[in-house]
């Protein structure tokens, strides 16, 4: 069928829209040459990706001890 159908992912529509010089540099196998800071933001995004999981899970606990200390309350109450 004329030019190969090659899948187009999200990434690279993103890639596209952020800037098209890249992207097409980046299609015809380029490298980037700040390869260095781009692995150091990546390796923050995924330090970061894992505190924030942390904190979803200390939110969580903080609810359920508010609630057990609610519970807590009403019986002593009652």
């Amino acid at each position: 069928m004329g030019r190969g159908k090659r899948t187009i992912r999200a990434s690279e529509i993103g890639a596209y829209m952020y800037c098209r010089r890249a992207w097409r540099y980046q299609r015809q196998g380029f490298k980037p040459m700040n390869q260095e800071a781009l692995d150091a933001g990546s390796d923050f995004h995924t330090a970061s990706a894992g505190k924030t999981q942390l904190a979803v899970f200390f939110r969580y606990i903080a609810w359920v001890m508010l609630a057990l200390s609610l519970i807590y309350l009403t019986w002593t109450i009652f």
